[in-house]
């Protein structure tokens, strides 16, 4: 696919920042275009078809949707019928892209909700099937199983509500795999079992992947990284900060 993603990016047409070209994004046949126009949106889908002409690909039009981004609080009801293969796209208001949830107006709240249900899901298994271990045991399946926190790098806009309920369910996962009370301090359990707490959890996520993107040679990579207004890498350092107080 190598071929049809140099075309793309050098058409020249969709989305640019700082003269950078993001109008695809593509992880093994799962692509992503971006326009800011239904028209460059159009010749896009215009230079796949080409491609998958030229080398006998089918896409599948019952799994190819398009959203249309809100600006502030402007919603666009009425927009051109976007089409690939002569078959009519749905357009839909959230996708899931590699496992997280994108939304059209730009909020992490579904993506923070589906975690906070995957983490009841894990925790409570492990609460199940290891009730008898060790602490050492129960600290070690603590760590692997409840403080991944898939795609968390992520998050950059999102209400307190949602982010409060991931809070409230990673600390009651850690007290029902432990058996402590309920209404123990959360601070205190995890200092004592030498676990980090949410908070610590998600700076070190956040400056994870900042520490990658610094060092990352993918031009857009390094657009954002060198971008001083970019909204998720001030959330991302802003978090860190909080670390150092």
């Amino acid at each position: 696919m190598n071929e049809l993603l140099v075309e793309l990016s050098g058409s020249r047409v969709g989305c640019h920042v700082d003269g950078v070209a993001v109008n695809n994004l593509s992880y093994a046949d799962d692509m992503v275009l971006l326009s800011a126009s239904v028209c460059g949106l159009r010749s896009l889908l215009s230079i796949c078809q080409s491609y998958a002409d030229r080398h006998g690909l089918i896409y599948n039009t019952t799994k190819s949707q398009y959203m249309v981004f809100g600006i502030g609080h402007r919603k666009l009801m009425s927009v051109p019928p976007v089409s690939l293969i002569g078959a009519p796209l749905d357009r839909v208001e959230k996708f899931k892209y590699l496992g997280h949830w994108v939304t059209s107006d730009l909020k992490d709240d579904m993506d923070i909700e589906r975690e906070r249900r995957a983490l009841s899901v894990r925790a409570n298994m492990i609460a199940r099937r290891f009730v008898r271990s060790s602490v050492e045991v129960k600290v070690a399946l603590f760590r692997a199983f409840c403080t991944s926190f898939y795609t968390c790098s992520l998050w950059e806009t999102y209400s307190q509500k949602a982010y409060r309920a991931l809070r409230v369910q990673y600390n009651n996962a850690f007290r029902v795999l432990m058996g402590l009370p309920r209404y123990c301090s959360a601070s205190g359990m995890f200092a004592a079992a030498h676990v980090d707490c949410f908070y610590s959890t998600m700076r070190k996520r956040a400056l994870a992947l900042v520490s990658r993107v610094r060092v990352s040679p993918n031009t857009i990579m390094r657009m954002i990284a060198d971008r001083f207004d970019c909204p998720y890498m001030n959330q991302a350092c802003r978090l860190h900060v909080v670390s150092n107080t």
